[in-house]
This record gives structure tokens, C-alpha cells and sequence, in this order.
């Protein structure tokens, strides 16, 4: 299969307090026109969609005309949240996009993330679909913690949550008639360790889980789609754990 990996769209920032429609919309002209001549199969967009929780009405048009016209390219489209995105706004039309092979994931919910991707009625790859995680997804509340407490916690929250998503893949691989040669793609929203920032990059830390190690995510994984940095770059010297920088 032939996957394209994007993300931190931002739809809707301002510059100088200036819109930046035009750029957005030439930039979602590229992204089909690259759908269209890489032939892919599977557009992965790993959150910030938005530049806020409540984008323009502008900025939403451009999303979902960007989705309309690639339905007529026979590429499935798998979508996160990221830290700017609303959650709900992004699951809102999911009941209906998924009926036309794209997948939006919103709020966490380990019980909608794990997506296969089928053609000709057989299952050609899984995306552990993971969104954007925040301190409350990944563990409870104690009266008088420590702030070190609370970020193990939600570090070992964080990785447990990958594992069992992931665990789910691998149960589902092998229920497959066997066919454990599968693919596996994992999401994330998040800063993992050694990654390069830039200017354009605000909100890098939110909770406590701003940065992480690559060892949160198990091995089973084949490729990493991740999205928050805006520098395009490899995790931990992996060819398998990517940021895809952002597109403007």
C-alpha cells in the first residue's frame, strides 16, 4: 500500500492578523494533487487539523470541501485530533464519514481506534488511530500527588494505552486466517524526546505529557505517523518514527 503522512494543517491561522485562505486552500489543491500522483492508497493526517477549537466558518469549509473532492480519488483518509483541534468537532460527522472511508477520531476511545483498511473486501492494513492524550485520558486524580506522580502517571497512563490498543491489532491480525503479515500504523500527537521544534510551534507542553520517550510505543508497530512538531524529521534515528512537519 502506498500511504501519505501529514499533519498540523492549522486551517484558519492568522498571520500578522492577516488570513491565510489562499494559502490554505492552494496548499489542500497540492495534498490532492499529490494524492492523486503518488496513487495512494491511505491519506494519514496526525491532528491539528484547525488552528483552535472553534475554527471559522472558512476554515471548516476548506475541510470539508478538501474531503469532498477526495472521495474521487479512491483513498481512504484517516484523521486525529491534535491539541488545537475540538475533539467533538472532529467526531461530530464521523458516523457519516465513515460510511465514505474516511475515519475522523476525536476524543480517545480505544474501542474506535483501532481501523482497518480494506480493499477488495479484504483487510490490506490496521491504524491504531491514536489522538491527542490529555493528563484525564490516561489516569485518575489523588488528592495531594506530587507533581512527579502525576507525570509517571500519565506516562505509564500514555504507554499503557498504546500497548493495549496495539495488543488489540495483534489480536485482530490474528484472527485474520493468520495473515500476521499485516501492516501496522500507530498514531500520535505528541513530543517525543530528541524531536526538533521551530517558531511555529506554541502549547508545546500541555499537562504533563509534553515529552515523551519512543519507547512508549511497542514494537509491533511498523510505522509511526506523528504530528505536534512542525519540523519534518526522523524520532530516535528510526526510518520508523516520523514527524511530517507542518504544511505551511
Amino acid at each position: 500500500m502506498r500511504i501519505i503522512h501529514t499533519s498540523d494543517w492549522h486551517l484558519g491561522q492568522t498571520w500578522d492578523r492577516r488570513n491565510r485562505y489562499e494559502e490554505f486552500a492552494k496548499f489542500l489543491d497540492w495534498m490532492l494533487q499529490t494524492v492523486r500522483e503518488q496513487n495512494a492508497d491511505v491519506l494519514i493526517v496526525a491532528g491539528d487539523i484547525f488552528d483552535n477549537q472553534t475554527p471559522s466558518p472558512t476554515a471548516q469549509t476548506l475541510y470539508y470541501d478538501f474531503l469532498r473532492r477526495m472521495l474521487q480519488t479512491g483513498c481512504q483518509t484517516v484523521i486525529i485530533a491534535g491539541n488545537h483541534d475540538s475533539p467533538q468537532l472532529i467526531d461530530a460527522p464521523g458516523g457519516l464519514l465513515t460510511t465514505l472511508q474516511i475515519h475522523v477520531i476525536g476524543e480517545p476511545n480505544i474501542e474506535k481506534e483501532l481501523i482497518e483498511i480494506k480493499q477488495e473486501g479484504k483487510t490490506k492494513l490496521l491504524v491504531a488511530a491514536v489522538p491527542f492524550m490529555r493528563d484525564r485520558n490516561l489516569r485518575q486524580v489523588e488528592v495531594g500527588e506530587s507533581a512527579e506522580s502525576r507525570e509517571q502517571k500519565s506516562l505509564e497512563g500514555l504507554k499503557q494505552y498504546y500497548l493495549d490498543v496495539c495488543n488489540r491489532a495483534e489480536d485482530r491480525r490474528r484472527s485474520l486466517n493468520g495473515e500476521d503479515n499485516i501492516p501496522l500504523i500507530a498514531t500520535g500527537h505528541l513530543f517525543v524526546q530528541g524531536g526538533k521544534t521551530s517558531k511555529g510551534v506554541r502549547e508545546l507542553y500541555v499537562g504533563t505529557l509534553g515529552d515523551v520517550g519512543a519507547d512508549i510505543f511497542p514494537p509491533n508497530i511498523d510505522y509511526v505517523a506523528l504530528g505536534h512538531l512542525h519540523v519534518p524529521q526522523k524520532v530516535a534515528g528510526s526510518d520508523f518514527i516520523r514527524y511530517s512537519g507542518s504544511s505551511i
